[in-house]
């Protein structure tokens, strides 16, 4: 892998996560300036990785090697929890033969958790070969052992389905499933098959189905659905209608739905999340927007420039706050009473908390499913009696052969069921199936959510032993580090006045 590649991948994984990012042109139409003539001063003030990514690809095509650095060193600054840019970083210490800053960054990935296997890596052959580079790629490749004690538990047919969302049903004991492609919610068998439950009609109007929640208790199924370019009956008049849908749980009756204000513009609502006394949420992941059902409509509870790209969302037990991930940035939370969003502390020199679809609250902690960390992971964060900090830190599950794109899923008692394997990137930009051939079943994956539960000793993070599947050695945690206020301007809350109507 050299440092183009190492490059090229570090802009796909930023371009997913900021896809809806615009760059703004040079104030009053004067020319952009000259990139080789930009100082590390002026690197270092950027704000927007989009335009840093599009930096670096033009020093490194021209070998400017010391913009290069300055440009990577302010990417990781503004997306601290990408291992592809990191590495990246790394690469370019290497090329310019600064092993110490290259074996530094390297021993901090590995610390932090992260696995890739660069022995035989042409983009570090400059520092390669001596005990320290041994070193430390041996422990870099120890990281990517496979680890922990859960298993696929079924798997769903194969076919142009686009299985993305699941919900388990606790009256009647079984899952359902939600179909982008389809718009359709499935029962789903403790074998796999599938059963039609719900369907498009003219009354309901659903397009595809991201997200599906299920409230047994009160014998709702709140389902999120957009009409995208993915979901089969797509209409270019409806592009961009998107929004909750309330069903019976138990019959598969409509009972209420609430429709954003369409404007013609791009959006997904592709997750959603229940609290107390009736609560839902549901999160635009392009516009990266969160709102809440109130008073018959979704209503703008969440909205912040600096966020890239929302994914999981998750209530604590006591309904007080709603925590949400961002695939670049980590996980926020939000005090729903006092409408204010707050930074979730943890320290980042020994944890990343990056590449965030699923997230769930369990048992006064966040279980997060990290699919965008190398390797693929399960991880279980307990929270301080506040729930504004990591106290206690456990990969469930990682490194799996199963794990493809591990996404989205739902709680079963104390385990956690999700899809491993999200079918989604063999459709391209416009929806189409490139090539029907690669489908697979959809495999759903079964974590145990209190897996090594009595471990977790105090403030320590579990280090995992390379190939053992086993806990080893505790390693002290430091303190939680001061929240940065990267989070602290949102507006709204379920107790608010000034909720912005759905639309805005």
């Amino acid at each position: 892998m050299k440092i183009k590649r190492i490059l090229c991948l570090a802009a796909l994984a930023l371009a997913a996560s900021l896809a809806t990012a615009q760059t703004a042109p040079p104030a009053g139409g004067q020319p952009a300036p000259d990139p080789h003539a930009l100082t590390e001063a002026q690197i270092k003030q950027a704000e927007m990785p989009q335009a840093l990514v599009r930096l670096a690809a033009i020093y490194k095509q021209s070998n400017d090697l010391p913009r290069l650095v300055w440009t990577l060193q302010r990417l990781n600054a503004l997306v601290p929890n990408s291992g592809e840019l990191k590495l990246a970083l790394a690469s370019v210490y290497a090329e310019q033969g600064d092993s110490a800053k290259a074996y530094e960054t390297l021993l901090h990935m590995q610390q932090q958790g992260f696995g890739y296997d660069l022995a035989d890596n042409p983009a570090f052959a400059k520092i390669a070969g001596t005990k320290v580079w041994k070193y430390v790629t041996a422990n870099l490749k120890a990281n990517l052992a496979s680890f922990g004690e859960g298993k696929v538990a079924f798997t769903l047919p194969k076919g142009d389905y686009l299985l993305e969302s699941l919900a388990y049903d606790a009256k009647r004991k079984q899952f359902l499933a939600g179909s982008v492609r389809e718009g359709k919610v499935y029962r789903v068998a403790r074998d796999g098959k599938l059963e039609e439950f719900i369907a498009p009609t003219a009354e309901n109007g659903l397009w595809g189905v991201y997200a599906i929640a299920a409230d047994a208790d009160n014998d709702a199924l709140y389902v999120a659905s957009t009409n995208s370019v993915y979901f089969r009956g797509f209409k270019q008049e409806d592009f961009g209608k998107a929004g909750v849908f309330k069903f019976s749980l138990s019959s598969g009756k409509l009972i209420a739905k609430y429709l954003l204000a369409p404007d013609k513009e791009a959006r997904t609502l592709s997750t959603i999340a229940l609290g107390k006394n009736g609560q839902v949420f549901a999160a635009d992941g392009v516009r990266n927007m969160i709102y809440r059902v109130d008073n018959g409509a979704l209503k703008v509870m969440v909205e912040n420039p600096k966020l890239t790209s929302i994914r999981g969302l998750a209530v604590s037990g006591d309904g007080k706050k709603l925590y949400f991930a961002d695939y670049s940035l980590g996980i926020f939370g939000v005090d729903l009473a006092a409408g204010k969003g707050f930074d979730l502390a943890y320290p980042a020199d020994r944890l990343v908390l990056g590449g965030i679809d699923g997230l769930y609250w369990y048992d006064d902690a966040l279980v997060a499913i990290e699919n965008g960390m190398s390797p693929k992971r399960v991880i279980r964060l307990r929270l301080d009696a506040d729930g504004r900090s990591v106290a206690h830190v456990m990969p469930i599950d990682a490194g799996n052969p199963a794990f493809g794109v591990p996404t989205y899923g739902t709680i079963d008692g104390d385990s956690l069921y999700f899809i491993a394997n999200s079918q989604k990137s063999l459709y391209d930009q416009y929806g189409v199936l490139k090539d029907a051939s690669k489908l697979e079943s959809t495999k759903v994956f079964k974590s145990d959510l209190r897996f090594a539960w009595d471990s977790e000793v105090g403030r320590r993070v579990m280090q995992i032993g390379a190939g053992t599947g086993k806990v080893t050695t505790p390693m002290p945690i430091p303190p939680a580090q001061k929240p940065n206020g990267a989070f602290g301007n949102v507006e709204g809350g379920v107790e608010s006045s000034d909720a912005k109507p759905s639309g805005h």
